[in-house]
């Protein structure tokens, strides 16, 4: 064994330890195996970086994109809610549609995005039908992997390995070799997924079996609904349309004081089928739907009507928790030295200055819900404020006079554009058609992907960046070239001899369980990136 080999596997030694113990984090340890190759003398600075130009990783960022859009406009979210409805409370079709779900979504993006979207759907499920949260999350997270299994660009290891391929069938004169197609794993996943299927539902019987309760309290934070039931805003709703003729038509909302004169709050303001954040210069126009928060102890929706000309229209009777994409609630706390202290709601100017609406007070275990405007505000006093989700996230940035302190559940399933979902899936599924059909290469369909999203609104350039998981990038991209200087110090042959030495005699069959059982057996370590970058070279030296 020479020196460069001893050099390169002591690294690679100390990359598994550190992997294992997890310290530090996974791509500092990257981070660390590419500074140090190179000075080794194995490989050279620009073959270390080189990864950051490899087809596939760019693939896999192109991918977190297109799997961002799908989460972005919904398309995600409704399947969880199609499942909801189709299932049922029946448990055995539940765990079968929920895994299937899964599964299918995770063919074409990340597992553990997948993950991350259903685990909510799965406690509310939970929650709802009073099953087992245990007994879901377990399915879902063996879904999640299995969906790995399914496609070429379910999982980066696919692609590391389909990237190993190709290189060692050109280094051996294939100059047109493509390596892997797109449904070249998917004759192993299906089967893979039914088996688990079926083991799901004979072995989730042991899992712990939690209540509806106790799955309740895994979600952790309050919904719009709790709130609603806790300051008794229920017959607060109110929604009327300003009708043709309504001498509300062409009037700002400054002028029509309806704060003092009716004891109502404009809470927002429907307008061809967009919902704007009043101000006191909005102007009202026909066809207008208002949504009004009734705060005076005596109302009469009759002679608001009459007066005004306008339409009123079904309620909810939720307090327009039917609009949850649009409409949120936060609870502040007012702070030792905010300017707020001494002041009364009314003074507060919340709506003018946040574009919020103070529609409850808590103090202590009180809450309170009328009668709030002429109330002087204290420290540690506890505000439940509504209005449209963006003027609750900028909030914080526009004072210092509160801190928020209460965000609903629903704050996490905003959907910032639900309108697109048709157009998220049909660039999905231009991208599976180029990939399957070969017509160009699987990158250059997943970028074009990306570009159309963005033509069309499904993602923009932030939301693209903070969707790539920079952490496997960089891990992957560090651990490459260990696979090239374990090539050229003869590693990998030396790994290969080994193998054959310890199952000779035992066939084809021997040779690849012995290599399935070391791969396992290494990614119970290590993360199974690096695992696949280690042992795809191993397997072809095989």
């Amino acid at each position: 064994m020479s020196i460069d080999l001893t050099v390169v596997l002591l690294l690679l030694a100390l990359a598994i330890v550190m992997f294992a113990v997890n310290r530090p984090r996974m791509d500092a340890v990257a981070l660390l195996m590419l500074v140090a190759l190179p000075f080794t003398g194995v490989v050279t600075v620009g073959e270390a970086l080189q990864g950051f130009s490899d087809p596939n990783i760019v693939l896999i960022a192109a991918l977190f994109v297109l799997g961002d859009g799908l989460v972005r406009t919904g398309v995600a979210r409704g399947l969880g809610d199609w499942l909801t409805r189709t299932a049922g409370s029946n448990e055995t079709r539940l765990v079968i549609l929920l895994m299937l779900v899964v599964c299918g979504l995770g063919a074409t993006m990340s597992s553990t995005a997948v993950t991350a979207i259903f685990i909510p759907v799965a406690l509310r499920i939970a929650h709802s039908t009073g099953s087992s949260a245990e007994q879901l999350m377990m399915p879902l997270s063996f879904a999640a992997l299995i969906s790995g299994m399914t496609t070429l660009v379910a999982t980066a290891p696919n692609l590391v390995v389909n990237s190993e391929l190709i290189s060692f069938l050109h280094r051996h004169g294939d100059e047109t070799a493509t390596g892997f197609h797109f449904f070249s794993f998917t004759p192993f996943g299906v089967p893979i997924l039914i088996l688990g299927i079926a083991y799901m539902l004979f072995a989730r019987r042991w899992l712990p079996k939690s209540t509806g309760s106790e799955a309740a309290s895994l979600l952790s934070r309050p919904r719009l609904e709790d709130w609603v039931k806790r300051y008794e805003l229920a017959d607060r709703e109110l929604r009327v349309r300003v009708a043709e003729g309504s001498p509300l038509a062409g009037q700002t909302l400054d002028s029509l004081r309806f704060r003092k004169t009716c004891g109502m709050h404009i809470l927002a303001i429907e307008r061809r089928s967009r919902l704007l954040q009043p101000t006191a210069k909005t102007v009202l126009q026909h066809d207008d739907i208002l949504f009004l928060d009734l705060f005076g102890a005596h109302f009469d929706a009759q002679a608001l009507q009459e007066k005004y000309a306008v339409e009123l229209l079904p309620l909810s009777g939720h307090y327009f928790t039917d609009r949850t994409q649009e409409i949120g609630m936060a609870e502040l706390i007012v702070t030792a030295d905010s300017e707020l202290v001494g002041t009364t709601v009314t003074d507060a100017r919340f709506r003018s200055k946040y574009g919020l609406t103070v529609i409850g007070l808590r103090r202590g275990a009180t809450a309170l819900s009328r009668g709030l405007e002429d109330e002087r505000l204290k420290v540690g006093d506890t505000l439940l404020v509504i209005g449209l989700w963006k003027a609750l996230q900028n909030a914080p940035t526009r004072g210092r006079d509160f801190v928020i302190v209460g965000l609903p559940a629903e704050f996490d399933d905003i959907l910032p554009v639900a309108d697109k979902a048709l157009h998220a899936v049909v660039c999905l599924a231009l991208v599976v058609v180029l990939m399957v059909s070969g017509v160009i290469p699987n990158v250059q369909a997943a970028l074009l992907g990306c570009l159309l999203m963005g033509l069309l609104g499904c993602v923009n350039l932030e939301s693209a960046y903070r969707a790539i998981d920079w952490k496997t990038i960089v891990l992957i991209v560090g651990m490459l070239p260990f696979s090239t200087a374990l090539q050229r110090t003869g590693g990998v042959d030396l790994a290969a001899d080994a193998l054959r030495a310890i199952t000779s005699g035992s066939g084809d069959y021997g040779v690849l369980a012995m290599l399935f059982a070391i791969t396992a057996l290494l990614g119970m370590f290590i993360s199974n990136t690096a695992t696949a970058v280690l042992m795809a070279p191993v397997a072809l030296g095989v």
